[in-house]
């Protein structure tokens, strides 16, 4: 009896642990995709697997308990899938194609869950529905794995590049887990999702310890090949996401973005990049200011400064100054001049 006990408590800490990681996640995600979609894989799998204990305990659970399981299972895949694209496209949010595919996993999850419940379809669920849950969370797999096999030179040159293929290799262990179920228990799905989340808890206090094999801040610098992959993983990172026109953006919610201690960030930014975070934040924001200030129709100054990422009008002139050497509103009305006199020539 007390070995059930502690296979029943081992077994739901992940699930448990999953629902709460899925919230902080979620919260601290601020509109960032991609860790939207870790917040929506990680509360996938813990439904999932929350479900697995309880059927495991206690068989006879509401139909719709088993549905709601069955449902997060479906979504285990896609949200691994759209968790990769996300740290692949060069521009902020997902493309057209994407959102269209989104939109018929929403359609086809709306119309078997309405129109095909697991109570009154109990036979049509355990005979197609569920192991074609489980083929397709297989497929999404497989063509997760071909993405990230297309894309590797950039995720070796990102930090974030081991957390993806971590994700990846422990959503294949936790799938495995469940396929041979019948082979050795269908808890093991659930535990082995526990020993995952578990570890990779772990791994990333370790990292925010400084313990694991990450360079402190010291006074030696960067070896150069090292900076220049961390700058343009840096570079890359900020075009695609455009995390600069946050007016709230800091060194240590950048680090963590990045997956790189503050202290390290903060070195790489001066002794490599000659230039302090704030600087560089000017910078972006300064060149994003210009495009703004060229478009037709003209924009107020206080929506261009707002829109480029500065807090204040005061900050966005002496900024856009130092960069340019005139004023915002000297700069628009140059180009502009030099646009009709361009026509008119």
């Amino acid at each position: 009896m007390l070995s059930q006990h502690f296979l029943f408590f081992f077994a739901m800490l992940g699930a448990f642990m999953g629902l709460g990681l899925a919230s902080f996640l979620w919260w601290r995600a601020k509109g960032e995709p991609t860790q939207r979609w870790l917040s929506l894989l990680v509360l996938a799998v813990g439904v999932r697997t929350g479900k697995s204990v309880v059927f495991h305990f206690w068989p006879d659970i509401p139909r719709i308990a088993l549905q709601l399981g069955l449902t997060a299972c479906f979504l285990i895949g896609p949200c691994l899938y759209f968790l990769i694209r996300s740290t692949q496209g060069n521009t902020p949010g997902a493309s057209r194609v994407d959102r269209w595919h989104i939109t018929a996993l929403v359609i086809i999850i709306l119309a078997v869950n309405l129109f095909l419940p697991y109570a009154g379809n109990d036979l049509l669920w355990r005979n197609l529905i569920t192991p074609g849950i489980n083929y397709a969370w297989l497929a999404y797999l497989l063509l997760t794995t071909v993405e990230v096999y297309r894309h590797r030179p950039r995720l070796a040159r990102s930090t974030s590049g081991p957390l993806l293929l971590g994700a990846l290799a422990g959503i294949w262990l936790i799938w495995t887990a469940y396929y041979t179920a019948g082979y050795t228990s269908y808890i093991v799905g659930a535990l082995c999702f526990t020993f995952v989340l578990v570890s990779s808890v772990l791994v990333y206090l370790r990292l925010r310890s400084g313990k694991a094999a990450i360079e402190p801040y010291q006074d030696r610098r960067i070896p150069t090949d090292e900076a220049a992959t961390q700058l343009q993983a840096l570079a890359e990172l900020m075009a695609r996401e455009r995390l600069h026109l946050d007016p709230g953006l800091t060194l240590p919610r950048l680090a963590r973005r990045m997956g790189v201690p503050q202290t390290r960030l903060s070195q790489l930014l001066n002794a490599d990049n000659q230039t302090s975070f704030k600087q560089y934040l000017a910078q972006l924001r300064v060149a994003e200011a210009k495009s703004l200030l060229l478009q037709v129709p003209m924009k107020p100054l206080e929506i261009v400064a707002t829109e480029a990422g500065f807090q204040s009008m005061s900050t966005f002139h002496s900024a856009f100054k130092k960069h340019e050497g005139i004023t915002p509103a000297a700069f628009r009305s140059r180009r502009t001049d030099s646009g009709n006199a361009f026509q008119h020539s």
